[in-house]
């Protein structure tokens, strides 16, 4: 076994601020759209001690391509593209950026959720057509209005301070999240399909809540919800989502994660003018991208420096 002093990015570039924090590694950049393949063929080629994860998926056979690969960090907080069972078989330690863009995720899931009870992007192309809608048109005001949230972690309790400023009465959803602060009303799942106006998720996608929106709990929400999901694409049956949205079960949808990534030409839901798209950018804005990229630098270097150390006694 080589004492690598490579990092796989599986990405074009990292922040010139993460980059300070790792000098003395030699980095390897995989490109923007990385396939399995490309990664194994740069695994071997390399070996690295460890990879920052942007884009693409880090499966088993990358793994087992570089013996030396001590730690696989993530540049953001989600973790679903790295098998982390196979990581954990193999003493490799997946770790992630936690929080690092919660900034800039919460200000998008707020822009999406304003965007569909404003009605922002229908009533622009309206008037770029030519018509004054101000007659017929009624928006939905969101203050006294309830938010569910479905995950409290960094994302999820700025996005609910946010909702609480606007006067929204905010229920959260986490089984994990401990003293909550007083605007957020701990809440059951049941509650939250129950009682919200607005349901906004914030939480990793695990083999549990795979699909956790689907026509089932879709048809147990109030009549004219909107939904919101910054958070991941699996979350959402999307089929039963657009069904929703078909029959005014559901208002309309801001949504900025998708089963499948990047959304391939002619998907439903960009012939739906109820349904708001954004291409996965929450958490990428200029801070949001050195934030992370610090982070999983941190992540990276403090498991390297304290495997070494335990190597030494």
């Amino acid at each position: 076994m080589s004492s690598s002093n490579t990092i796989l990015v599986t990405g074009a570039d990292l922040a010139p601020q993460a980059l300070a924090l790792l000098e003395g590694f030699e980095m390897v950049y995989a490109g923007k759209t990385p396939t399995e393949d490309d990664l194994v063929a740069l695994c071997r080629a390399h070996d690295p001690v460890a990879i920052v994860v942007r884009y693409g998926k880090v499966s088993a056979a990358i793994m087992d391509a570089a013996p030396s690969l001590q730690v696989i960090s993530k540049h953001g907080s989600g973790t679903d593209t790295i098998d982390k069972v196979a990581a954990k078989a193999r003493g490799i330690e997946v770790v992630a950026a936690a929080g690092a863009n919660a900034a800039a995720v919460a200000e998008q899931a707020l822009a999406l959720m304003l965007a569909c009870a404003k009605s922002v992007v229908m009533l622009d192309a309206r008037m770029r057509g030519g018509h004054w809608d101000k007659a017929t048109h009624k928006s939905l005001e969101l203050h006294r209005r309830t938010v569910g949230l479905v995950g409290l972690g960094a994302i999820g309790q700025r996005f609910a301070r946010m909702a609480d400023a606007m006067g929204m009465r905010v229920l959260g959803f986490d089984p994990f999240a401990k003293d909550l602060p007083d605007w957020i009303a701990p809440a059951t799942l049941e509650d939250i399909w129950r009682e919200s106006d607005v349901i906004s998720l914030h939480c990793p996608l695990t083999d549990d809540n795979r699909n956790l929106l689907d026509a089932r709990t879709l048809s147990r929400c109030k009549r004219g919800v909107i939904v919101v999901n910054t958070a991941r694409g699996g979350l959402v049956d999307e089929g039963a989502l657009l069904e929703a949205i078909e029959s005014g079960q559901v208002r309309s949808a801001g949504l900025d994660s998708f089963a499948v990534e990047p959304m391939t030409a002619g998907h439903p839901f960009q012939q739906e003018a109820r349904i708001v798209l954004s291409p996965h950018i929450g958490g990428v804005t200029g801070d949001a991208y050195v934030n992370m990229g610090m982070a999983a630098a941190r992540n990276l270097m403090a498991v390297l420096e304290r495997r070494a150390a335990t190597a030494e006694h």
